[in-house]
Formats: C-alpha cells, sequence, structure tokens
C-alpha cells in the first residue's frame, strides 16, 4: 500500500466550488471531488500552523499544555512509527515554519526530507543592500522582498518546486510498495502572491498600493482594497488547483487509485475580511477558520464521489493512515480512523473540541458552537503555562529570563513518565500579535451559518461545559486549566 497526502495551508473551504463557491476557477478541485469523498464536516483541532502539524503527527489536542512549538521527546509521531515499521516516509515541503526553531523537530521523523526555500520572510537569499519600505499596505519585509526576486515566475515559485519533487517521488517509486509521500505546500499561506496570469482571471484593474500580505488585525481599508486581497487570494488558489491537477494526472498516469490512498487537506482557513477581520489567532475561531475542507480517496473502500456529514478532524489523519498501512495506533493517540466513515459514514464522535494555546476552547454539538473565553481575573496568578521540554517559540528559542523561571516535575499521563519544565504562558497570537479581550459566546449554524448572531444561553452552556470539562480530564489538561476556564469545581 502507498499514501500520498497533499497539504495546503490556509486553505479557506468557503472560496472552493466543492463548497459552493463559484467564484474561483479550480477545475481540479472539481475534479477532485469526483474522484474522493468529500467531508463536509471537516474541522481543527489545535491551531495554528504548527499545532495542527503536532497533532497531525501525534493524533491528539495539544492545545491545553504549551504554544507553538517543536514535537516533544515524548511525543508519538506518525511518520516515524510508519518509518519504524518499513514504511518509507518523505516529506517535500516549502512550509518556512518546519526550519525556524519552532518547528525544528518535525522533518526528521520522516525516512527523508526535501525542503524548497523562497516562502514568506524565509532566511534564503542574503543581501546587505539597504531597503526602504515601499508603498505597500499591509505586512512587508525586507527579506520577503529579496527572496520575491528569485520566485516570481510559474516555473521558480517555491509551490511549483514542491510539487516537482514530489511527483518525481512519486514516479521514481511507482512500482515499490510500502511509502507514504507528504507534499505540503505553504500555499495559500499570506502573502498572496503568484504570476499576474493567475490574478487577471478576477481582476483586469487595480489603482491602489501593493497590498497582498495582510496584518492580523481588523480592516479598515476600502471595499476595493479588500476586494483586491481577495482576488490575490483567488489567484493563488488558481495555481493551487493546477498543482493538485498534475498530482491528479500522476494518479491516472499510473493508475495508482487501485492501491494508493490519496488526502488533501489543510490546517485551518484564513478571515478574507468576514466578521471584519484578518487572517486568524487574534479574533475568536469563526467558521472561515475553523471548518476545513477535507478529501479522502481509500483504494479499500473505493468510495468516490460522495459526501460525508461525520464530525471529523485533524487528529483523525494519524490514526488513519497508521491503519492503513496495518499499524496499530498507540494509546496516547485520541483521534478516530476514518475508514469507516469513508466507507459508510459512520459517526465516530458526537462532539469535538477545538482552540489555541489562551484563547477559546470552543465546543461544536449539534447545531451549536460553543467559544468558552478563559476567567482572566486580575487579582489570581498565572493561570496559564507552558508545559515542554522543548522551550521554543516560533522563531526563537525561550528567553533566559524565562528559562530561569521554569519550574522541573510535572508529569501527565501521555509524556511516558517523563517530567516536563513548567514556564509562564502568555495569551495572544504565537507571533506576538495583540488580541481583543475575548469573550464567551454560542452561534447557532442551522440558524446563522454566518455566525453574525453570539447569544449566551445558562441551562445550554452548562451542558457544554460539562462536555469541555470530560474532555480536558480525559486529556489530562493541567489543574490550573479548569480554574482558568472556571470548570474547577467538584475536581
Amino acid at each position: 500500500m502507498r499514501a500520498v497526502m497533499v497539504m495546503f495551508d490556509s486553505l479557506n473551504r468557503h472560496f472552493l466550488p466543492n463548497y459552493g463557491n463559484d467564484s474561483v476557477y479550480m477545475p481540479n478541485f472539481e475534479r477532485l471531488e469526483e474522484l474522493t469523498i468529500t467531508f463536509d464536516k471537516s474541522y481543527v483541532a489545535s491551531l495554528p500552523c504548527i499545532p495542527a502539524r503536532r497533532e497531525l503527527h501525534t493524533g491528539r489536542y495539544n492545545f491545553m499544555h504549551r504554544s507553538w512549538g517543536p514535537l516533544e521527546p515524548y511525543d508519538d509521531s506518525m511518520p516515524q512509527l510508519l518509518s519504524q515499521a518499513g514504511c518509507h516516509t518523505h516529506l517535500v515541503t516549502d512550509h518556512v515554519h518546519y526550519w525556524e526553531d519552532g518547528g525544528s523537530t518535525y522533518h526528521n521523523r520522516y525516512s527523508s526530507y526535501e525542503f524548497v526555500r523562497g516562502q514568506e520572510g524565509d532566511k534564503w537569499k542574503g543581501s546587505a543592500k539597504p531597503m526602504d519600505r515601499p508603498n505597500v499596505l499591509g505586512r512587508w519585509q525586507k527579506q520577503d522582498s529579496i527572496n520575491r526576486e528569485y520566485t516570481n515566475t510559474d516555473a521558480t515559485a517555491p509551490m511549483t518546486t514542491t510539487f516537482d519533487l514530489g511527483l518525481d517521488f512519486m514516479k521514481r517509486n511507482v512500482k515499490d510498495d510500502n511509502w507514504f509521500l507528504q507534499i505540503e505546500t505553504f500555499d495559500p499561506h499570506e502573502p498572496f502572491v503568484s504570476p499576474d496570469s493567475y490574478l487577471e482571471q478576477y481582476e483586469k484593474t487595480y489603482d491602489g498600493p501593493q497590498f497582498d500580505w495582510p496584518e492580523y488585525r481588523r480592516t479598515n481599508e476600502t471595499p476595493e482594497q479588500i476586494e483586491h486581497v481577495r482576488n490575490k487570494y483567488r489567484a493563488l488558489l488558481s495555481m493551487c488547483d493546477k498543482n493538485l491537477g498534475r498530482v491528479l494526472d500522476t494518479f491516472d498516469e499510473y493508475n495508482m487509485w487501485e492501491n494508493t490512498m490519496l488526502i488533501v487537506n489543510t490546517d485551518h482557513g484564513f478571515l478574507l475580511g468576514e466578521h471584519g477581520w484578518w487572517a486568524k489567532c487574534v479574533q475568536p475561531f469563526y467558521d472561515e477558520v475553523s471548518h476545513t475542507p477535507l478529501f479522502i480517496w481509500d483504494p479499500r473502500s473505493a468510495k468516490r464521489n460522495e459526501h460525508r456529514q461525520a464530525l471529523v478532524q485533524t487528529i483523525d489523519l494519524a490514526p488513519t493512515l497508521l491503519s492503513f498501512f496495518n499499524q496499530p495506533c498507540p494509546p496516547d493517540m485520541m483521534g478516530k480512523d476514518l475508514a469507516p466513515v469513508i466507507a459508510s459514514d459512520e459517526r465516530i464522535r458526537d462532539k469535538l473540541f477545538f482552540g489555541m494555546f489562551g484563547g477559546h476552547i470552543n465546543c461544536l454539538w449539534g447545531d451549536y458552537v460553543y467559544m468558552k473565553a478563559p476567567k482572566l481575573a486580575q487579582d489570581k496568578p498565572n493561570l496559564l503555562y507552558n508545559y515542554t521540554l522543548m522551550p521554543m517559540h516560533m522563531r526563537s528559542m525561550f528567553s533566559l529570563d524565562e528559562l530561569k523561571q521554569g519550574e522541573y516535575g510535572t508529569t501527565f499521563s501521555f509524556t511516558k513518565g517523563c517530567p516536563l519544565l513548567r514556564f509562564p504562558g502568555a495569551f495572544g497570537a504565537p507571533g506576538g500579535e495583540a488580541t481583543e479581550p475575548l469573550e464567551t459566546m454560542i452561534f447557532n449554524l442551522a440558524q446563522d451559518p454566518e455566525q453574525l448572531h453570539p447569544f449566551r444561553d445558562e441551562k445550554l452552556e452548562e451542558q457544554m461545559d460539562g462536555f469541555i470539562k470530560d474532555m480536558m480530564l480525559e486529556n489530562d489538561a493541567p489543574k490550573e486549566l479548569f480554574t482558568l476556564f472556571g470548570l474547577d469545581e467538584d475536581l
């Protein structure tokens, strides 16, 4: 058996034709729907980018115990478990966070890997020449501008090179068995950069300043500028679609559908002006971010061109792949094998949870999504802690001042007997962006699918508080976290 995962970053399902949007030209995603199972109720779990990838390896929530950071020494890693069982696992990626401090232990869990440089502010091409900020809206980085000089054509774009290398692996190994390939591109993550030929499909004229990298904040731009960013995103989606088509063509050419699983997924979505916000992490995790696209072809059941309504999320992918390769699922994995969902839409859970370290704990149950905010009473001591043996932030190690505050000795059920270091945590986005004060709220997705009308309901909240508390107990959440969220009664 073989498996191919095509993973995108920040793929907003609301912009895909598979989920009802006809504003983007994506014929290969439409083709994908005909060839696979489409999941209508797929959700995130731990957010954002690297926490999602950690649970892609471990199959369990991590947002209650630490912020953005590397795989821990005690973590189960799905690619490593497959490699140890004799399956060759190969990662091809241009995802810049893998070679930053906070993502530095993921790639070596694969049997082999290839990095493609140049995305975002990747510390790639060096230039000592001073550079003034040009007339641009949103974010700008000198390093990113330098990188763009080397990646400004279809052929030289990091996404294209990533797929080139992935297809090379597929073709060189098409006659061999027992391998897993992860083709992972940073796109359509911001900045939304693609050759002009893609943008011309959506926008003929734009007279404003360069704007392809929105900041993590509320929108304050003109409607024309906001629509320009959306068109830049649409253009990048069409580029993603073109490269996805190359994978589908290879499956067709070599008849890989007979014995090769295909997973097309993402880590989370992205807000493009909806709710008056850009981006993610600095606001509640609305549906545009938390509700994700997911497509799977499983040659065992050979089901295709059907939709599934079962609740699934990122933590399910590791158990699914281990099961596909006839490997046992470690006891610390909390996700579920999706094979029965793919085969017959079997329900594997009736509720799910998602969140970010220091943010809301979210519970989806029936038509309701409950966003429970932490209680930030000023008279309480710090109730948010990072538990880790890898003290790193997104792009740096913990500072000496942070390290001096560390306490050693806490163990959890999933750390395999290893005591951890405990450090005071910080509220806010992993990149340092400030967040607005969080409020507890509920949305009825059946009556209010755009989540425009939050409400409170004491009886419903009490019931869903019970769900969250049970989940936290099952995941051995830190004791102080129960206090932070007002769930410490009767512990």
